[in-house]
């Protein structure tokens, strides 16, 4: 008994290392010029953001539509970013990886700026009466 569970632990763990293989990352050759390429485009997808943060903060707004808006209108730009990955042999997995986290980390910070601007509208209307 102890023979076979013996066997079916060692079937077991074989197989789990050929899953882990296939998963392994297998590093990119990416150049200096794309590199430079792909900051350049998280750059300009920042400035669509807080360009566009710009024009909706002012006044009093709804911020978790002002956000979605905001982000909505800047995915052009990321899919330029995604675009660039893939032209150099990126995994479509890691780009797409860290695409969200980067969606994901502008998302909070638009919606904390907005609130704080929201806030801050109150706050001075408040003072003022």
């Amino acid at each position: 008994m102890k023979h076979c569970l013996l066997l079916i632990c060692l079937m077991a763990s074989s197989f789990a290392y050929a899953v882990e293989a296939k998963n392994a990352w297998n590093a990119t050759k990416l150049t200096e010029s794309t590199i430079k390429k792909i900051q350049q485009a998280q750059y300009q997808y920042k400035k669509c953001v807080t360009d566009k943060m710009r024009l909706t903060a002012k006044g009093n707004v709804d911020v978790k539509g002002a956000t979605a808006s905001i982000i909505k209108q800047c995915e052009e730009v990321l899919a330029q970013m995604r675009q660039r990955y893939l032209d150099n042999d990126v995994p479509a997995v890691i780009a797409d990886r860290h695409l969200k986290k980067m969606r994901n980390d502008i998302t909070r910070r638009v919606v904390k700026q907005l609130m704080f601007a929201k806030a801050a509208g109150k706050a001075g209307k408040a003072g003022a009466q």
